[in-house]
């Protein structure tokens, strides 16, 4: 990731240098959590995604599953996996842009998907893997990343822990918060970080996606 600071310091050299303020023991038991309730909602999960897959297939044209690289854990790059929300090579011709309220490359059924969140259902997968956790900060593109790391310079503070399916910032505005905002809430999650802030997220996660006000 090609992304410099005006003293020249490159982003990895920058992630190096603060390191992450959580430690070790408190990110393995983070990981326990993960992987056990990973299994959990991979198991829940299947069904639905062969239900709105079939669904994708019948209302528009492209993939079932959309794949994205996402910047993840100190800098490390990985591919993101979701059920397909938006119209086949919807930025073909605006490239990577932030997503905003009522984003017209959202197919109807895309729209229900990611209300519910239904979408990131697949991300479980990445869980398992350890690319995501169940919670921690919304992954960003590489583009993005270098967009937002040159004009908010706490903007890398957000890597120092593993990306998260949900997290505090997505609890709190979602696609509503400006990239500067958000990063204010990712980087308070991490110095404030602990085992039962991460089960109060997940459950006020539930509660948002039972009232109806999941992302857009």
């Amino acid at each position: 990731m090609q992304v410099k600071r005006k003293n020249n310091i490159n982003c990895m050299e920058y992630l190096k240098y603060i390191g992450t303020p959580i430690p070790k023991s408190r990110l393995i038991f983070k990981r326990i959590l993960d992987i056990i309730l990973g299994i959990l909602g991979v198991l829940i999960s299947i069904p639905m995604i062969i239900i709105f897959g079939i669904l994708i297939k019948l209302t528009s044209e492209g993939p079932i599953f959309f794949k994205q690289k996402r910047v993840g854990y100190m800098g490390k790059e990985f591919y993101i996996v979701k059920l397909r929300s938006m119209r086949n090579n919807a930025e073909s011709t605006t490239g990577a842009i932030w997503a905003k309220k009522n984003d017209s490359r959202i197919t109807p059924v895309g729209k229900f998907m990611r209300k519910t969140r239904i979408d990131e259902l697949p991300q479980f997968w990445n869980v398992l893997k350890g690319d995501m956790s169940l919670v921690g900060p919304r992954p960003e593109r590489p583009e993005l990343t270098e967009k937002f790391y040159e004009k908010w310079n706490e903007f890398p503070k957000r890597l120092r822990i593993i990306p998260g399916i949900t997290g505090y910032a997505q609890i709190n505005g979602g696609y509503d918060l400006s990239p500067d905002e958000k990063c204010k809430l990712d980087n308070y999650y991490i110095e404030n970080y602990s085992f039962i802030f991460d089960l109060k997220i997940l459950f006020q996660t539930i509660v948002i996606i039972f009232n109806g006000d999941g992302a857009r």
